[in-house]
């Protein structure tokens, strides 16, 4: 029975509803900080150096914490790109935060006393580590509550008894970010089973269940250091995965020649990865990395074919806004022609083009125009298909591992993989005719051993670059003159 008798019409307001974003295979991974000090009870989360899965913005702001100030919460830009963008939002991504409150906090703490309005008080602050907070002669949970307010950037205390005054002293440790620098997001991974910054990564697949697609770790990913060390940490995953890499280039180059160079002198031209540049300031103030809005719109575009990488992020809408180079720049920005010097570098950017914004350069870090390119690793998409076939191959067939290899079973394995090579021909991921074979080894000992082969080729669809049409001027339609005077002509004769 209802709870009160009803007789009428009614309307109850309940509550909010947060649509949960279009899930896509395409895994984004990123390390950096999150506010985990702002979060009650954050060690037994478990939010320090471990894989933690985000479905939208409001479970990150629960599990990690959220600030709209990404400095120097770096993660909080892949929660906003992800989950706030004006285009779609996709999920779910894999945040690893490096900031640990135990450690990277000032030597001393932080004393001051209450003011009370009504039964709340207030700490205006985005350091404090709220789980140190500790008000004299009162206790938590008994004599007051507190409980930090995202929105407002403030912790709010609630008093529960009278032991709680506006003369009562409170103290609280604060984070201190200045020792966290690219070694700390470089990580390890040790033979004890210590998994630190880049080398949690191993932990994704074996608690999670997901395959890493695309690893970034922004405002981090311009240090050298990093970038190779997420090419090292992205590469046979668990031994079996590969992702790709997305890395910026810094905002300190200001001519394109200068970010062609740096690129190149630098070393950022693995087939494995993307390389952006410069930065991405949103219609609403915000700004971004390329490579963080690039990853975003791989899922996106990965989503709508299907979760299959057949299709390129470049000439893809993203969020409206203008290209950044940082505070104080004098530079207005470039046109789409002007950019293809980059894309002409292995290097992907982003324009305003047909009166929208798009990522601009379909290309991996190892392209340039003027050098010989494994074709292979001309595209993104065409490398991102080949990590898929092999990832796809190491996952299906797991189940099949130590059982008897008959001739039947090798043969179901390649049946199976032509299958999916077919399948991929007929969505348009792959070209021509892809062939996979049973592979003799060379060697009876290997088959002792247990060691079986097959071998795949195949050819992913290229995109279409570029299209022309060459429209030449021609005299013939000078004609239409003369035909009035052909027909009188004709009529006199």
């Amino acid at each position: 029975m209802p709870e009160i008798y009803k007789h009428g019409t009614y309307g109850v307001l309940d509550e909010t509803i947060i649509a949960t974003p279009r899930q896509s295979g395409t895994v984004p991974v990123y390390i950096g900080l999150a506010p985990v000090h702002l979060i009650n009870g954050w060690k037994e989360k478990n939010v320090v150096n471990n894989p933690v899965k985000i479905n939208s913005l409001e479970a990150a702001q629960k599990q990690m914490g959220y600030l709209d100030t990404w400095d120097p919460c770096t993660l909080c830009e892949a929660f906003f790109v992800h989950f706030e963008n004006e285009v779609e939002t996709a999920g779910p991504i894999i945040a690893i935060n490096v900031l640990n409150p135990d450690i990277h906090k000032k030597s001393e703490a932080t004393t001051t006393t209450l003011t009370l309005v009504g039964n709340l008080a207030y700490i205006e602050s985005t350091t404090i580590i709220i789980d140190t907070l500790a008000i004299a002669d009162c206790a938590l949970g008994v004599d007051y509550t507190a409980e930090y307010d995202f929105n407002r950037k403030r912790v709010v205390i609630t008093k529960l008894t009278e032991k709680l005054t506006s003369s009562s002293s409170v103290t609280y440790n604060e984070i201190d970010t200045a020792s966290i620098d690219e070694s700390t997001i470089i990580g390890k991974k040790t033979d004890e089973g210590i998994y630190e910054g880049l080398g949690c990564i191993d932990l994704i697949y074996p608690e999670l269940g997901l395959i890493p697609g695309v690893i970034c770790a922004p405002g981090y990913s311009e240090e050298p250091d990093v970038y190779e060390a997420m090419l090292d940490a992205a590469h046979e995953i668990n031994n079996h995965w590969n992702a790709m890499v997305n890395a910026d280039i810094p905002l300190t180059e200001t001519s394109l020649d200068d970010v062609i160079l740096w690129k190149k002198t630098n070393g950022y031209t693995s087939e494995f990865s993307k390389v952006f540049w410069p930065q991405w300031k949103l219609s609403t103030g915000e700004v971004c990395h390329l490579s963080v809005i690039a990853a975003w719109r791989m899922s996106v575009t990965d989503l709508e074919n299907n979760n299959i990488p057949m299709e390129s992020p470049s000439n893809k809408q993203i969020p409206g806004g203008k290209q950044y180079f940082g505070e104080g720049s004098t530079n207005r920005g470039y046109d789409q022609n002007t950019m293809n010097k980059l894309n002409a570098e292995g290097i992907t950017t982003a324009v305003l083009w047909g009166g929208r914004a798009v990522l601009w350069g379909p290309h991996t870090a190892a392209y340039s125009y003027e050098d010989t390119t494994d074709p292979r690793a001309i595209y993104d998409s065409g490398m991102r298909m080949m990590m898929y076939v092999l990832n796809s191959f190491q996952e299906e067939h797991a189940d099949e591992i130590d059982k008897p290899m008959t001739k039947a079973l090798a043969d179901t394995i390649k049946a199976r993989e032509q299958e999916k090579l077919d399948a991929l021909v007929a969505v348009g991921a792959l070209i021509g005719e892809p062939v996979v074979e049973f592979s003799p080894l060379e060697e009876a000992g290997d088959y002792v051993e247990g060691n079986f082969e097959w071998k795949m080729t195949q050819t992913p669809t290229p995109p279409n670059k570029s299209s022309t049409l060459r429209a030449a001027y021609s005299t013939a339609g000078f004609s239409v003159y003369l035909e009035d005077e052909n027909e009188e002509e004709g009529e006199e004769e």
